[in-house]
């Protein structure tokens, strides 16, 4: 599928994403340690854990709109929300005494108006691909993800240290371009929007997301990802702060690699890895059944994350690193194609929204990480992180291809 073939949507999703992505790549996955330098370990991981739940139920409310309202209005108010937001949280970095409390307002508001955005561009995704072009789709935009993604953590390991406010300016920029993109080039062709069935919003709104919380097999896959992407989310919470701490710095030809450029590294490595590995690995996925990409790529994943967890050595860091980069590139397109082709039609935003729940709750679970490495050494937290991934493998695995799932498939060829 070449890219003149992508339809008209996907290719702004993708374009847009790609510019905003880079730039708050370069400064998003220093949240943690910046809270955490700012205030206390503590109180950073508290509030980053709210940030999560408040996260988590807007995204639900987003969902439910995007479910009833034009979705391109829903993203054009959200987008510009979003840039107001980092509009502050720049200003709120230049007094010489910078003002935390404002930054952090300013923060939970455009975690608010993300989360309430997300469930509508993911639904346009659906709306905009079949489930013959779907895996091609989300491995084309996962390719751009990570290398808009290298770029940032490129920007970041350089700048973030001393170039902070540069950094925000440039991320506010790009937020204001975004929603000028969409409101030229995005098409809202979607018209099956979800009727109301009860004069309480509340009450419509629940009984929404009971046909979602009902469908057993979905809820599996969404549970069984929470655990497996706590891994990841881990490495720019739990495993940043641990390496800006205990990491000894090594010199490569004049240039020090401390713990803060560490992290930036691993990012950097993961996400040049996928660039230049992704279309390889695809090709050779869909030479294999569904059911053993998935385990194969879950158990490498696996592995790397629990090493990565507690190594301390450069060397082991990078090739481990490098072992989990190749698991996700194996694990993910499949799951994503196949967890969206278990969603109904006419729900698309509020499946969206309730699957969005594993990405909440994964950074809920790596953010609480925070705190419970502070009480477990680091070789506990490997063994810990181990389990969160056998758990989510063994959850997605009977989610996706279990019986439930083959009656639905059964039910969708017979319709």
């Amino acid at each position: 599928m070449g890219w003149k073939e992508y339809p008209q949507n996907i290719k702004v999703r993708m374009i847009a994403s790609f510019f905003n992505r880079a730039v708050s790549s370069a400064v998003m996955p220093f949240m943690a340690l910046f809270f955490a330098t700012e205030m206390s370990k503590v109180w950073a991981g508290m509030f980053l854990i709210s940030t999560v739940i408040i996260g988590f139920i807007v995204n639900l409310i987003g969902g439910y709109v995007s479910d009833r309202f034009p979705r391109k209005r829903v993203l054009l108010v959200t987008s510009w929300l979003n840039a107001a937001c980092f509009l502050v949280m720049t200003v709120s970095l230049f007094p010489e005494e910078k003002w935390i409390i404002v930054f952090a307002g300013a923060y939970i508001l455009f975690i608010i108006t993300s989360s309430l955005g997300r469930p509508a561009m993911h639904a346009i995704i659906i709306d905009s691909t079949t489930p013959e072009n779907r895996k091609a789709v989300y491995a084309l935009d996962y390719w751009l993800i990570n290398l808009s993604m290298a770029i940032g953590a490129a920007l970041g390991g350089l700048l973030y240290l001393h170039h902070k406010q540069e950094l925000f300016i440039m991320l506010t920029v790009t937020s204001t371009i975004i929603p000028i993109a969409y409101g030229i080039w995005l098409k809202d062709e979607f018209k099956g929007f979800l009727e109301k069935k009860h004069k309480n919003v509340l009450v419509d709104l629940i009984n929404n997301y009971r046909i979602a919380f009902k469908d057993s097999a979905f809820v599996k896959v969404v549970a069984g990802t929470t655990f497996i992407l706590a891994a990841e989310f881990s490495l720019n919470s739990y495993i940043g702060i641990r390496l800006a701490e205990e990491f000894r710095s090594v010199t490569v030809g004049g240039f020090e690699i401390a713990g803060v450029r560490m992290l930036s590294f691993l990012n950097i490595e993961n996400m040049l890895l996928v660039v230049c590995l992704t279309f390889f690995i695809n090709r050779w996925t869909d030479k294999v059944s569904k059911q053993k990409g998935i385990l194969i790529g879950l158990l490498i994943y696996g592995l790397g994350y629990a090493v990565v967890t507690s190594a301390n050595t450069w060397y082991v860091l990078i090739l481990f690193n490098l072992i989990a980069t190749i698991g996700e590139l194996i694990y993910s397109p499949i799951r994503n194609a196949e967890q969206a082709n278990m969603i109904p039609d006419d729900k698309r935003g509020s499946y969206s929204a309730f699957s969005n729940l594993s990405f909440s709750g994964a950074d809920l679970i790596a953010r609480s990480t925070i705190i419970l490495g502070a009480f477990l050494i680091p070789t506990m937290m490997s063994v810990y992180m181990g389990a969160l991934v056998m758990i989510g493998t063994a959850l997605v695995y009977t989610g996706l291809f279990g019986l439930k799932a083959k009656k639905r498939m059964r039910q969708s060829v017979l319709s």
